[in-house]
């Protein structure tokens, strides 16, 4: 009895260069409201037509912690100044912001209460790793899209520990 080895085939070797093969930019449609109308709507101090919210494509970004929004934006919803921190950006520059809120954010059926940091000119904004650890949200980097947690798909789960 003779043992016969099949050859393998060769799968084609991906070659990694600089500014190639990197996930790309990820984006998602979130609703931002303002968390103290909805507060007072659940009071019946107003009604629900006069909660100011405001559908927005944001940028997923991990590597910054809060929702990062802009004037317009903070006009829109209409959010009081809590207070003014500094936030270190991207190139290390550092700079004085103001935090406002409260603000709620809805992805899919997900919500989360935040703060948010204004950037009074900012073109884009960037929905951080605080609110998305709290939706209990992913980002998916095969199809490059923010997702809900496939392990708890009906209701955000919460980590204590």
């Amino acid at each position: 009895m003779s043992l016969r080895i099949a050859a393998r085939k060769n799968k084609p070797k991906i070659e990694y260069k600089t500014g190639v093969n990197e996930m790309g930019l990820v984006y998602a449609e979130i609703e931002l409201f303002n968390a103290g109308e909805l507060y007072n709507f659940r009071k019946g101090k107003i009604s629900e037509d006069e909660i100011k919210q405001v559908k927005v494509n944001a940028l997923v970004d991990t590597g910054s912690y809060m929702l990062t929004i802009n004037d317009t934006v903070r006009h829109q919803l209409g959010l009081p100044l809590i207070e003014k921190q500094f936030s270190v950006l991207a190139d290390e520059r550092e700079i004085e912001v103001e935090v406002v809120g409260p603000v709620e954010v809805r992805f899919e059926n997900r919500r989360a209460s935040v703060d948010a940091i204004v950037i009074p000119n900012a073109d884009e904004i960037l929905l951080g790793a605080i609110p998305m650890e709290d939706m209990d949200v992913l980002v998916d980097p095969r199809q490059q899209k923010l997702v809900v947690n496939p392990k708890h798909p009906y209701v955000a789960t919460k980590y204590l520990k």
